[in-house]
């Protein structure tokens, strides 16, 4: 991580020394995301906690702050807030630890760890208050997808695209918008997965859910209902089996059931497909996301994700047919390149 400048990060201790009311505090990196947050550990005499780091020139803390209290009152674990300074751009919080899911997920831990993150979806899904949210409305999803004919084919592959590829892919897109919008619309964290889940060590207020600790919730929506199951059990970082998937996706379409949210129409098959294409969406804006982090904003390591979100793309599109033609668009465009491999400029 880079540090911060030095006015920047003197601020930074500033202001956790006044909200702590101490001095000598340890300030080290914690995490960053692909954003321009940053997060730093400042440790106490008697225990730690995390400054988020968000350039008011760049960051409106306020979607943050109001998403995390919507969560807490719903009984979720996100991070306690302790201090706020709104002009500066920082959140003196509760430090939820490092045990992100993607480094505790095994064959032996998946089955619990995914029971708690589905048990927190459905109570999101039920419980969180969603007035005044966005909706993930039409403009909004197609903007997410142009990401990549604009990153991944021009810029990362160097495709230029024809008149009958943008028939193709606007074919794709317009399916994929009535799967999304077809749908039955609830809270969405909209980047639900492994590294904005955490195993949090000690117990959960009363009528809360300990686990997981849920983060980096600030681009919260209305939106799909099948999109942060797809989102959380297709993860861009780590993957399963698709009969394991199969057998998660169809327990939580009867708790969807059962809890009124989607009604007895919704067979195997509806929803199946619902969750394939609300998936498929959110990759294709990650093809061309991981390749925009990595030209305009200098994070390479997101390339080496690219394979997965591949297959992921990949593998749904052949699937159906008015989408498998974009399917064979991209591996003409991609060829024998190594999709995870920096174009020149």
């Amino acid at each position: 991580m880079t540090p911060a400048p030095s006015t920047r990060a003197d601020a930074l201790r500033r202001f956790a020394e006044t909200a702590l009311s101490a001095t000598g505090l340890s300030i080290a990196p914690a995490s960053a995301d692909a954003s321009f947050r940053s997060y730093w550990r400042v440790t106490a005499p008697d225990r730690s906690f995390v400054v988020m780091d968000a350039p008011p020139d760049k960051e409106n803390l306020e979607p943050w702050l109001d998403i995390g209290a919507r969560l807490h009152r719903a009984g979720l674990h996100t991070p306690d807030v302790h201090a706020v300074d709104r002009e500066q751009g920082f959140v003196l919080m509760e430090d939820l630890g490092n045990r992100l899911y993607l480094g505790e997920l095994g064959d032996a831990t998946v089955d619990t760890l995914y029971a708690d993150a589905l048990d927190a979806l459905h109570r999101m899904q039920t419980a969180v208050d969603t007035a005044g949210l966005p909706a993930f409305g039409e403009g909004f999803v197609t903007t997410e997808l142009e990401i990549m004919p604009e990153w991944f084919l021009k810029r990362h592959l160097g495709y230029e695209t024809g008149c009958d590829d943008w028939d193709v892919i606007e074919l794709a897109f317009r399916t994929l918008l009535t799967a999304v919008h077809e749908q039955p619309q609830t809270f969405m964290h909209r980047d639900y997965h492994s590294r904005n889940l955490m195993v949090v060590d000690g117990a959960a207020p009363h009528g809360a859910l300990a686990q997981p600790g849920i983060v980096d919730f600030q681009g919260a929506m209305i939106g799909p209902i099948a999109y942060d199951l797809a989102s959380l059990l297709r993860d861009c970082y780590i993957a399963w089996d698709s009969e394991r998937v199969g057998g998660w996706v169809d327990a939580y379409r009867e708790r969807l059931r059962h809890a009124h949210l989607i009604d007895s129409h919704v067979d195997a098959a509806r929803f199946r497909r619902w969750f394939d294409l609300s998936g498929l969406q959110r990759h294709i804006k990650v093809l061309g996301l991981f390749c925009r982090l990595n030209y305009r904003d200098g994070k390479a390591h997101y390339l080496a994700d690219l394979p997965l979100v591949w297959h992921y793309v990949i593998t749904v599109a052949e699937h159906y047919a008015e989408i498998a033609p974009l399917a064979e668009l991209l591996k003409r465009a991609l060829g024998d390149r190594d999709i995870a491999a920096a174009r020149a400029a």
